[in-house]
């Protein structure tokens, strides 16, 4: 299969997450008041902004307000593959890497419609770019990650990193017509390892799977739920280190 040349570097400083953040929460704001938001310079957020749009991820575009002069530009997330040149290329080549792929192996392509199938190109793409190293099951329409190579910023920037994908896994799947919409979110169901769970508009998730947060959750529900089982794998290892497997699975 080819292999892309291109991976997102707007997602690897937290500064650029932060400004990522600030948008999706409040689309349509002007640069100074999401630099405020941030934290950071109104020059150095130019420039985050740039890299951030370049790459697909938000949208800009200028407000009238019928005085002279340049008028002022707001930014908002890409949700519309057609808002950004960047994220339309990005789809189209997913979707045809896609089959290019399946046919090569046509046992790939199983029982799930094209629209589907192009939907979770899509989605993969944006996750194998992002550096999450995707593993997706058909069947049931889950998506394994790891390793998070945010790890490092995890501790204190919990709440910004685990919503900012979040809400880039919903964005994905809307920038290509079909069924599928992010349903559930599992944060450290092993170790250095997140699941999300899709679904077929208007049927049930395939996926059983105890605990996690709805997909709609706010950052605090994300963070409270990111923290909780981390803690709780943490204990679990603690276990196995200290009992042996059997003492894990007595917990």
């Amino acid at each position: 299969m080819p292999r892309r040349v291109r991976d997102y570097r707007g997602l690897t400083e937290m500064s650029r997450l932060r400004l990522l953040h600030a948008v999706q929460r409040r689309p349509g704001r002007l640069l100074k008041d999401l630099a405020a938001d941030a934290g950071i310079h109104i020059n150095t957020a130019r420039e985050h902004m740039r890299v951030l749009e370049d790459e697909g991820l938000v949208a800009s575009a200028p407000v009238e307000t019928g005085r002279r002069g340049r008028p002022p530009v707001v930014f908002s997330p890409v949700v519309d593959a057609e808002s950004s040149a960047e994220a339309g290329r990005r789809v189209k080549d997913a979707v045809a890497r896609g089959e290019l792929l399946r046919r090569v192996q046509p046992d790939l392509r199983g029982s799930l419609a094209a629209e589907t199938l192009h939907q979770l190109d899509t989605l993969f793409e944006h996750l194998d770019d992002v550096g999450l190293e995707p593993e997706i099951d058909q069947d049931a329409l889950a998506v394994g990650l790891r390793p998070c190579r945010y790890e490092p910023l995890i501790e204190e920037e919990r709440p910004v990193v685990c919503a900012v994908h979040a809400k880039l896994v919903r964005d994905q799947l809307q920038q290509i017509d079909g069924p599928l919409e992010l349903r559930r979110l599992h944060p450290y169901v092993g170790p250095e390892r997140c699941e999300i769970v899709l679904g077929v508009a208007g049927e049930s998730a395939r996926s059983v799977r105890d605990g996690g947060v709805d997909a709609d959750a706010d950052d605090g529900e994300l963070a409270a739920r990111a923290d909780a089982a981390m803690r709780e794998w943490e204990r679990k290892s603690s276990r196995v280190l200290l009992n042996g497997p059997e003492g894990a699975r007595e917990a």
